[in-house]
């Protein structure tokens, strides 16, 4: 038998007596590999630092670019499924899961080469005289983190993702809802161990750039924006860390002149140890999947003949049949906006928490903190999954996400005024607010996800489940999109007003003292990092409100008039006309 026919469905089929609950952990073991998808927050204040290390750099990359690369992922992970999920029903969740294991693995590898050249300051130099005079540069570093993680390991995660969906439902037809669940469950809980060994690789694997001493008692000259140091008759580049950006370093270090280029972040020997533990861990699931013969069913259980209230069907309607009914798009559009509202926050959430609560609480919210918050987003993230998921079996699919919209929209629009509250009064009543209502808007995020399978099997049955699952999840593509744009955008107009705010309340004389150059310049001192919300407020009069706090107020409104859109479309969705049922 040759590998490939070992991979292969037909040779994985259950013998009778076979217990379907060791099922689950495969299913659930490539889940948590795949699902740390949701912890890419947690390298962004990595990723920022490549080569200022304890702040960025002019030539590090920025967060709107970084972010980027969580979106590519899930895009690929939505276009992935779109065709893997037919590819599901030919060839079995086996192979299916190991081309995970290695496009998952292999694209962590990919990326970690990437982060390495930006290390070394790779850069790719094209002269293109037709559409500039000027030489373009591209940083090739940037350019493979995109492909290994964003596009190879982007298709290991839709691939992993569908893999054991339409397997388990055929496992447990009795528990639809709880099948679903448990497959999709290991993803939200992914995050939560790559939370844990993703702040302990990178401390492991960092180094400190060399230190030069306190800011005031070295001259420090700008050029083009940037900061640089003379010594032995060489200009060096410097960054300058104030107070108020150590609570934002990877390791704590003293306040002062750092060389750039001299220290490492990490980065790149955390996706390097990562990458191989996922290719692992994913292949010896894979090899764990079996499935059901046909027509098997679990042992007492007969199919309900009237269950008209929740709207499960007992036809089957063929995938490509599916795109053809109005049930299909509505389904559509309630998982993308349910999912664009909570991915661009998850995209962020640790520097959202950081620039939200730490001006006000900085005793509290410290970098440990906001990385436990990411933590426990997985943790809720995981809990609703399993319990709406569950949950669902008994109150129906439709009603469960009517309760994610109504209450996820009050919950979103609770959140500016937590972020304006705790900027003006700075008390703990508001840090506690935000973090229950993010928590639960998560567990409905996570419940989104594991009950939309069941869903899909109530209307269209279960013959196809996989691929119509697998096509719908184009909508997760879209949201990858949709959410991280939204909130980056956003938080980026209400930056840079902010920053323009701040800058006018210093004089002109005292800004070129502060930094070397004039205000006029103020465009190209923010681009270049040495402009900042936080060094500036080091020079704002007492009593001026840190507007870090309220720049992601436009993007929580904009959320929850997502939610009410997807609330009509749930509203909406039927039983599927007779005339798309498959016959035989």
């Amino acid at each position: 038998m040759s590998f490939y026919d070992t991979l292969h469905k037909k040779n994985i089929i259950a013998k009778p007596g076979f217990n379907r609950w060791l099922v689950p952990p495969a299913s659930i073991a490539i889940h948590l590999c795949i699902g740390s998808v949701y912890a890419w927050s947690m390298f962004n204040p990595a990723l920022v630092k490549i080569l200022g290390v304890v702040t960025s750099s002019g030539d590090d990359w920025s967060l709107g670019q970084v972010v980027w690369i969580f979106s590519v992922a899930i895009v690929c992970l939505g276009l992935a499924a779109a065709y893997a999920g037919k590819w599901l029903e030919e060839v079995g969740p086996r192979m299916v899961g190991f081309v995970s294991a290695c496009c998952w693995g292999g694209g962590f590898l990919i990326g970690a080469l990437g982060i390495y050249l930006q290390e070394l300051g790779v850069q790719i130099s094209l002269s293109l005289p037709m559409f500039s005079s000027e030489p373009i540069v591209l940083q090739l570093g940037l350019y493979l983190l995109y492909l290994g993680y964003g596009v190879i390991g982007g298709i290991g995660l839709g691939l992993g993702y569908v893999s054991p969906v339409s397997t388990l439902i055929r496992w447990f037809p009795d528990r639809r809802g709880m099948a679903t669940g448990m497959a999709i469950m290991g993803f939200g809980g992914g995050a939560m161990i790559a939370k844990l060994s993703i702040d302990k690789l990178l401390e492991k694997f960092y180094k400190a750039p060399e230190y030069l001493g306190e800011a005031n008692s070295l001259e420090l000259i700008t050029e083009a924006g940037r900061r640089f140091v003379e010594i032995s008759g060489t200009l060096t580049e410097v960054v300058v860390v104030t107070a108020n950006d150590i609570a934002k370093m990877i390791v704590p270090s003293d306040p002062g002149v750092y060389i750039v280029g001299t220290g490492s972040s990490g980065a790149s020997e955390t996706f390097l140890f990562l990458g191989i533990v996922y290719f692992i861990v994913m292949t010896i699931a894979a090899f764990s999947y079996r499935v059901p013969a046909e027509n098997w069913k679990p042992e007492g259980w007969t199919p309900p003949k009237d269950a008209t209230k929740s709207m499960i069907t007992q036809n089957h309607v063929h995938i490509d049949q599916a795109l053809k009914t109005p049930q299909f798009y509505f389904l559509w559009i309630v998982l993308c906006f349910n999912v664009t509202a909570g991915i661009g926050v998850i995209g962020v959430a640790k520097t959202m928490m950081i620039e939200i609560f730490t001006p006000s609480l900085p005793s509290i919210v410290t970098a440990s903190f906001a990385g436990t918050y990411v933590l426990m987003i997985s943790v809720f993230n995981m809990i609703g999954r399993i319990f709406w998921a569950s949950m669902s079996d008994y109150i129906g699919r439709k009603t469960t996400y009517f309760i994610f919209f109504t209450l996820g929209i009050i919950l979103y629009l609770s959140i500016p005024f937590s972020a304006k509250a705790v900027s003006i009064d700075p008390t703990v009543t508001y840090l506690l607010m935000f973090y229950g209502a993010s928590m639960i808007i998560f567990t409905m995020y996570g419940g989104g996800f594991a009950t939309i399978p069941a869903y899909l099997a109530d209307i269209f049955g279960t013959r196809y489940v996989g691929g119509i699952h697998g096509r719908l999840l184009t909508a997760w593509a879209t949201a990858g999109v949709l959410g991280p744009v939204a909130i980056t955008q956003l938080r980026q107009n209400s930056l840079e007003s902010a920053i323009f705010d701040l800058a006018n309340k210093i004089s002109p004389e005292k800004f070129m003292e502060i930094y070397g150059d004039s205000v006029d310049n103020l465009a190209n001192l923010v681009k270049q990092k040495t402009v900042t919300i936080s060094n500036l407020m080091q020079h704002m009069p007492e009593g001026t409100v840190n507007p870090s706090a309220t720049l992601y107020n436009t993007t929580m409104f904009a959320m929850a008039g997502l939610l009410a859109v997807a609330w009509i479309s749930n509203w909406l969705i039927g039983p599927v006309d007779k005339k798309h049922h498959m016959k035989n």
